[in-house]
């Protein structure tokens, strides 16, 4: 059994992340002369305390080692005691939100889904509104780093053909994972930085452009008013979609721009079908709101746009209510939620990567049949890719649905109708965030949901954004045998 003082000594440290994240709230409600900074405070120094407890109790004698199980109990681990202490502001603030509700908020944040309990957020106070939006962009940074440094070393659905330490050297962007999760860090703040300026000049207030940069950025979607998006003009929602893209995009391809040249990540076949799909579900739809609607030419183009990118990035912002445009729309908008952005982006969803590798097996089968003794390797960039990934990505995809179909008859038995239940356990699993129908579509809220729907999405939430494996895995016997 592996040492799990090593992983209590990892998480202490997260805690201590989470903690100093919680100042900025509670310097914001300071300024602001309010009184929801002494539930920030409060949860503060509970959550301080007991990381630095963690760290002290659990230091190890020399370098602290991680071996694959230990890895996968401190991914599961880390995110559950994460959501535990940053859901105590919710339960301490003003909003006074139950145990279930508080939890079901960070979770929604942490893992960027972007479904919400909280109603009236345009007279909700500043630094709750801010607080989600950092609970979204710790949890986009977080995947980030697992992206490119944990998750390809335990072979999860194919992540690790996405391995840093490459033996292709031209594709090694750095000699260390610790130095490329750095600079990734650095790009995702800059980009951040940029977008929320960007918003700015497009007319929001300082806080409403902090909070919506951060939420684009990590493919979130919390916003600052009930009417998301809908609130603002067309330059900030045109800023919001440039953001998203480049939330959905691998984050590791900005790092050889400097490189390779400025249209490199273009080269990337991931990309490349990541933009293919958004652009014809933008055109379909556009076409379908401009003839079958009566959206104008720009309107429908404006709105399609928008909320295409949004549910495709797995962001849950929207502007209109999608739900209301017709049976071909909510079709539509259903299969976006089983795509999702790209492998090492913020985005949630199945990722194109993987679809990318069916298509290609679908094809491999059919040339098969053709050609039963042709030797016929899948390629991707123009590297040819193993059984081991290729077995991976199958395993992944059908496990996926396993858990969609599962999640879907729980929700069902627990009160939700056959429509609500299908579109919330594919939004949950893909960190959507809005589903289909009138509570759970774009503009509504999940707060009148029973306390057993509400823990079962947010199992489904933690599933989703950690790959399925790390949180499966640690419920198997064999995992805690010797």
């Amino acid at each position: 059994m592996f040492d799990i003082r090593t992983v209590f000594f990892v998480n202490g440290f997260l805690l201590l992340i989470l903690a100093a994240a919680m100042g900025l709230p509670l310097a914001v409600d300071l300024a602001a002369e309010h009184s929801e900074w002494q539930a920030f405070a409060s949860a503060q120094l509970f959550t301080g305390f007991i990381g630095l407890g963690l760290i002290f109790a659990n230091r190890p004698d020399g370098r602290p080692k991680l071996p694959t199980r230990a890895a996968f109990f401190l991914i599961a681990s880390s995110w559950v005691l994460v959501s535990l202490f940053g859901a105590l502001p919710f339960e301490l603030g003003s909003r006074h939100l139950s145990v279930t509700d508080g939890m079901f908020e960070t979770i929604s944040g942490l893992t960027t889904t972007g479904a919400t309990v909280i109603t009236g957020l345009d007279r909700t106070p500043s630094a709750i509104l801010l607080w989600r939006a950092v609970l979204q962009w710790l949890g986009g940074a977080g995947i980030i780093v697992a992206a490119v440094a944990l998750l390809p070393f335990l072979r999860i659905g194919g992540m690790q053909l996405f391995r840093l330490e490459s033996s292709d050297k031209t594709e090694r962007v750095a000699p260390r994972v610790s130095q490329v999760a750095w600079k990734l860090l650095f790009i995702y703040g800059m980009l951040t930085g940029a977008v929320g300026l960007a918003l700015y000049f497009a007319g929001m207030t300082p806080l409403e452009a902090a909070c919506h940069a951060m939420s684009s950025l990590s493919t979130g979607g919390f916003s600052t008013s009930d009417q998301s998006l809908g609130r603002f003009g067309d330059a900030a929602r045109w800023v919001c979609v440039i953001g998203m893209l480049l939330g959905g995009m691998t984050f590791s391809q900005y790092l050889t721009l400097g490189k390779r040249g400025r249209g490199s990540s273009l080269v990337d076949s991931q990309t490349r079908w990541y933009l293919t799909i958004i652009a014809v579900f933008c055109l379909l739809l556009t076409f379908w709101n401009w003839a079958v609607g009566d959206m104008g030419a720009y309107e429908a183009l404006q709105q399609s746009t928008f909320n295409v990118v949004s549910v495709l990035t797995t962001s849950g912002f929207h502007t209109a209510n999608y739900d209301a445009w017709g049976g071909f729309a909510q079709v539509a908008f259903f299969v976006m939620t089983f795509v999702g952005g790209c492998t090492g982006s913020t985005a949630g969803g199945i990722k194109v990567f993987r679809y990318e590798v069916l298509f290609a097996v679908s094809g491999l089968h059919i040339k098969r049949l053709l050609h039963p003794h042709g030797v016929f390797p899948v390629a991707f960039n123009r590297l040819i890719l193993s059984d081991a990934v290729l077995r991976s990505v199958l395993g992944f995809m059908m496990l996926y649905f396993v858990c969609f179909a599962a999640l879907a008859l729980a929700l069902t038995v627990s009160g939700l109708d056959t429509v609500s239940g299908l579109s919330a356990a594919a939004a949950a699993l893909g960190n959507v965030g809005p589903g289909l129908g009138h509570v759970l579509g774009p503009g509504g809220s999940y707060q009148s949901l029973p306390a057993d729907t509400k823990w079962l999405l947010a199992f489904g939430m933690l599933l989703g954004r950690l790959e399925l494996a790390p949180l499966l895995v640690v419920f198997t016997a064999s995992f805690w045998r010797e």
